[in-house]
């Protein structure tokens, strides 16, 4: 695990190993962190069915993580994190990464990916207490 959380596995182990890592650096971010909710964005899909199903894989993992942690696992769409960070829905990671830059001044982030990951928690910082007022509370598990 990088020092902002994210969470890297040795591409040439296999797939298995790859997930199980996912998981543990995960469930490290969640230990040491202790957060109320998580966030993911919704998957495309690739032109690639085999990458396809590997991204779906590892997604598994992302979303299992903090639900066995007990915690409400929100999702949204790339465009929609990229409307609430840029303005734009079709906002490139260059401008991404600059908003959050803006919007998070003292933040450093060592990759696009701890960028991508810091947009859709402002994301659903924005979102979050809207959903809930007209929703109501939402009780994980």
């Amino acid at each position: 695990m990088l020092p902002d959380g994210t969470v890297s596995p040795d591409p040439k182990q296999d797939l298995a190993y790859r997930l199980r890592d996912l998981h543990d650096g995960l469930a490290q971010v969640l230990a040491d962190y202790d957060p109320d909710e998580a966030a993911v964005e919704e998957t495309f899909v690739n032109k690639n069915a085999s990458s396809t199903l590997k991204l779906g894989e590892a997604r598994g993992v992302v979303v299992l993580a903090p639900a066995l942690a007990g915690l409400r696992v929100a999702e949204y769409s790339a465009n929609r994190v990229k409307k609430s960070v840029v303005g734009a829905g079709h906002a490139t990671k260059e401008q991404v990464q600059m908003m959050v830059g803006r919007l998070l001044p003292g933040c450093k982030f060592a990759s696009a990916d701890s960028a991508d990951a810091l947009a859709v928690a402002i994301c659903h910082a924005h979102f979050s207490e809207t959903e809930r007022r007209w929703v109501g509370p939402v009780v994980a598990g």
